[in-house]
């Protein structure tokens, strides 16, 4: 859908009006803006004292039910953490050797160039060679997909949430259906690649979107103390602005999987790591300054930015993730604030499968069955720009390399 093709403007002011008719939201910006600025203090000096901010736990930990509850405390107050050994060193490391011989072998730059101009949401990226590859079906992102402890990685940090809702359970937490997505491939000195602080799964429909409004309903109150964040009541009921910037499957946390070293200066992950983080965001919108149909930087069809301009008090908590290694997974909720470095200073590629976490649910099967499509013939995930490299990939995966996990993951069995 072209972003052009709906204006959005008077849905805004409409949606303004009926939040600020019920909700003093001049005041409820001022009292959560000192706890969010307090929030992001003490991110600042943990940052200095231990540079360490992100939660971590091991693989072995998840697996044997052995995460304490400091542990888990610790991710729900961050929104965000570090899964460290999900796959062995060798296994990413030689993933990573064999996705390289996939897009080397296929002439991936080559048909990238005749290609060039089809996905948007990089469009602003300039160099010759893409640090974003529009591949989705390679045998390592596949298997890596299916893999079990991938998804008892997931089971465990679906059950962050409260599942509980009127209707019934939101999502089933112990079983995901697979969320085809890119991978990355960042080499020493890009200055490309880099992307401004912002959150994904929903820009202006969080503020329009009546299920968006629920959801948020205690933030416009001002009542920050009764949000929860992980209560995930009306979370796979959103309806999103139809864009291949956009994802159309509710996700419980965005993620990726390393396959090569990285950390601070190797252009990857930063993070504003407060899980209420959101509640700054929404309430700046909805300030007098803010003429009454627009949003900030919310625009149809694209990420929500956070800028210096509107956020500046979020801004000094964004700090880089902790180095990972081969094997080590990356999480954080759908309403964190995230960038990427404008720099990779590092000597060596800072490489991810992105593999986040999309519960079943009703939504999340609509979208598994139109992608179960796409793997079969090819094409690109139904969510992104139609690139369709796939196709005649030599060596691509196809339901033969999948297990019977991985056939329910893609919606192929129940």
């Amino acid at each position: 859908m072209n972003e052009e093709a709906v204006d959005i403007a008077p849905f805004i002011a409409q949606a303004k009006r009926d939040i600020k008719a019920h909700n003093d939201v001049e005041k409820a910006f001022v009292s959560i803006r000192e706890s969010i600025r307090r929030a992001v203090d003490e991110v600042v000096d943990k940052q200095a004292k231990t540079a360490a901010v992100v939660p971590e736990i091991s693989y072995k930990a998840v697996s044997e039910n052995k995460v304490s509850k400091a542990d888990m405390l610790a991710i729900r107050q961050r929104g965000c953490a570090i899964v460290r050994n999900v796959f062995s060193q060798q296994q990413a490391t030689d993933w990573n050797q064999e996705l390289g011989d996939y897009l080397d072998r296929n002439q991936y730059l080559e048909r990238a160039r005749e290609k060039s101009g089809l996905d948007d949401y990089f469009g602003d990226l300039k160099d010759a060679k893409p640090q974003i590859y529009g591949v989705y079906w390679s045998r390592p992102q596949v298997m890596a997909r299916q893999a079990e402890s991938m998804a008892r990685t997931k089971s465990f940090l679906n059950r962050l949430w409260d599942v509980s809702a009127p209707a019934g359970p939101e999502f089933d937490p112990d079983m995901d259906y697979a969320y085809a997505d890119r991978t990355r491939r960042r080499a020493p000195g890009d200055t490309t690649l880099g992307l401004s602080p912002h959150m994904d799964a929903g820009s202006y429909e969080r503020w329009v979107d009546p299920a968006f409004q629920k959801i948020y309903g205690s933030i416009f109150a001002g009542e920050l103390d009764s949000y929860d964040p992980w209560r995930a009541a009306y979370r796979t009921q959103t309806r999103e602005y139809s864009s291949p910037a956009v994802s159309s499957m509710f996700r419980t946390f965005q993620g990726w999987t390393a396959l090569t070293e990285q950390g601070p200066g190797d252009g990857t992950l930063e993070l504003l790591p407060i899980a209420n983080g959101i509640a700054h965001v929404l309430l700046r919108a909805l300030q007098p300054d803010i003429a009454e149909n627009e949003l900030c930087l919310a625009k149809p069809g694209r990420a929500l930015g956070v800028s210096e301009q509107w956020h500046p008090d979020l801004m000094p908590g964004i700090v880089p993730i902790q180095t990972v290694a081969p094997g080590d997974t990356v999480w954080w909720h759908p309403d964190v604030i995230h960038a990427v470095g404008s720099e990779h200073r590092g000597k060596d590629y800072a490489n991810v499968i992105y593999i986040g976490a999309s519960p079943v649910c009703g939504k999340n099967r609509a979208y598994a069955l139109r992608q179960s499509a796409s793997f079969i013939s090819g094409r690109s995930a139904p969510d992104f720009a139609a690139e369709d490299y796939e196709v005649d990939f030599e060596g691509r995966a196809t339901v033969a390399d999948l297990t019977d996990l991985g056939r329910r993951q893609m919606g192929l069995e129940r």
